[in-house]
């Protein structure tokens, strides 16, 4: 005899804290799945009720008090379809990062997360105690499996579940978005799927929360590890599937299934990230500093594209070492994206400066004082913009510049949001790319330009820096990796140039503790996900 389960994925955008409105959006995707699909179940993301990660607002009564009532009050709301709600939930020995199946006003069964991430951008066992029972709770009839996010990756959970007769498992997340993370969550989901035997669905949440988005890419995996139905990334949508059971097995019919490239993912995710800073903030709008580089360029895309163009305001800001063409292509950016650009000059503040500081500068010559107050001269015009019309400042530099400190601290490193933080410059390019395979609104010259700070004549980036060809990589290997100065240098790197790259990351972690926060894209990213000492040895 077959019996027949439909559930429905609900990949959804909370916001932090936002009781009432994270109650009536659930409410909402529960009614149109009973109503629309005709689902017997509907999973939401881990911590929906509040969002995720809350961090220390769990540390406050009222906060658990208030997502309690939210509970509460979608139990009495909601009828005729099993909930698989996820929620901080308090007992005697502690929080728990719970969920609850709930059905007609009553919890069914209750489950707490067993395995807590202490490690990268998470600090669960700083708020909550792990669960410490498996949960298979009946279904119409039909035996089903829970477990939360990392309980998956690590198979006791998962196996516990199998052994105590689920037919398939449902799995609630909030995973952020990396490079390459869908691949792995997937390689991780197969291999449990295949251990146990069983069907596995995930649902995972979407949206910007400060330097961490959420992509999505909710799926089912049917028992031999095959990846059979995909809900997207960096969309809202309820995925419903069907899950057939027999005697024998759990089937789930397979659909075709396109993935997006990975400069898509990534241009995506940088999108949303911005937009949900901006928009959860309440914020109006953003300014950028445009130069002419490309960096400001791809900021600006990102941004146009993120909020549209009535919210973004350009400006450039030249002084006597910006080139014509700067000027050229810098306008040229803004007028392919419809965006307003001013024109304000640095020259006279910066020569007001040079002028009163002279008597303190023994050098005739420019030095990297000089360069230093042209940075910070654009800095005071564009956070007297933001000030007058409640903008953000968005700061253009990269990952590979905030690595090795080749910004100016209360300069160009300043704003309220760095869409690029994570980004090499390296992959800045692949990005721009990108995007001008959607509309071409980067100039060529713009991409083969050498990069240049032009604070000084003839400057170029490859004066002070390593090509960034090389950079990147030994980033990438110091910084991802973790390989110590002797390992990369095995891997033929200079011994000099490696030597000298991992100097300036050290020396300069004091500046990264100063920078504005950017959307996380790579392991390892500077903010939650790095934690070094300042004075160490």
């Amino acid at each position: 005899m077959t019996k027949k389960l439909r559930v429905v994925l609900a990949q959804l955008n909370f916001m932090m804290g936002d009781f009432p409105g994270n109650l009536n959006k659930m409410i909402d995707a529960a009614t149109r799945a009973r109503d629309e699909f005709s689902a017997d179940i509907i999973v939401f993301p881990e911590l929906c009720v509040t969002a995720y990660p809350p961090e220390d607002l769990l540390l406050r009564k009222s906060f658990i008090n208030d997502a309690n009532k939210a509970l509460y009050e979608f139990i009495a709301r909601v009828n005729n379809i099993h909930c698989i709600v996820s929620h901080p939930h308090a007992t005697p020995q502690g929080l728990l990062n719970a969920i609850s199946v709930i059905h007609n006003g009553t919890i069914l069964a209750r489950y707490g997360k067993q395995h807590l991430p202490n490690y990268g951008v998470f600090d669960e066992a700083r708020y909550f105690i792990p669960g410490n029972a498996p949960c298979v709770v009946p279904i119409n009839g039909i035996p089903v499996g829970i477990v939360i996010c990392e309980d998956l990756w690590l198979p006791n959970p998962s196996e516990q579940a199998a052994t105590q007769g689920a037919r398939f498992i449902l799995s609630p997340n909030a995973s952020p978005f990396e490079i390459d993370k869908h691949e792995k969550r997937l390689d991780v989901i197969s291999a449990r799927a295949k251990s146990t035997n069983i069907p596995i669905a995930y649902v995972n949440l979407i949206g910007g929360q400060d330097e961490l988005v959420f992509d999505g890419g909710s799926m089912i995996v049917d028992a031999e590890g095959k990846l059979c139905h995909h809900a997207g990334f960096f969309n809202e949508t309820l995925l419903a599937v069907d899950f057939e059971i027999t005697n024998a097995q759990t089937h789930v019919a397979a659909v075709p299934i396109h993935l997006p490239s990975t400069e898509k993912n990534i241009y995506d995710a940088l999108v949303l990230g911005l937009r949900d800073y901006v928009e959860k903030n309440n914020i109006p709008g953003v300014i950028i500093g445009v130069s002419g580089g490309i960096d400001s360029a791809l900021t600006l895309a990102i941004a146009v594209d993120a909020l549209g163009k009535e919210k973004v305001e350009a400006v450039f800001m030249p002084s006597c070492y910006s080139a014509e063409i700067s000027k050229q292509d810098a306008f040229a950016v803004a007028k392919n994206l419809s965006v307003d650009c001013k024109t304000i000059s640095i020259e006279t503040v910066f020569e007001s400066f040079i002028h009163l500081l002279s008597p303190n500068f023994q050098e005739k010559k420019p030095t990297i004082s000089e360069e230093n107050i042209q940075s910070r001269c654009r800095c005071i015009i564009l956070m007297a913009l933001s000030n007058q019309s409640g903008k953000i400042v968005l700061s253009t530099g990269n990952r590979s510049e905030l690595a090795v400190g080749y910004s100016t601290l209360y300069g160009d490193m300043s704003g309220g949001f760095a869409v690029l933080k994570d980004v090499p410059k390296t992959l800045i390019y692949t990005l721009a790319q990108y995007r001008n395979e959607i509309k071409k609104v980067i100039p060529q010259r713009i991409i083969d330009r050498p990069p240049t700070a032009e604070l000084s004549p003839n400057q170029k980036d490859e004066d002070s820096l390593p090509p960034y060809s090389i950079l990147d990589k030994i980033l990438f290997l110091y910084l991802n990796q973790e390989l110590s100065a002797e390992e990369i240098i095995a891997e033929g790197f200079d011994a000099a140039v490696v030597e000298k790259v991992i100097k300036l990351i050290k020396r300069n972690e004091y500046k990264r503790r100063q920078a504005p926060i950017g959307t996380h894209i790579n392991h390892k990213s500077f903010g939650k996900d790095w934690r070094y000492p300042i004075t160490a040895k």
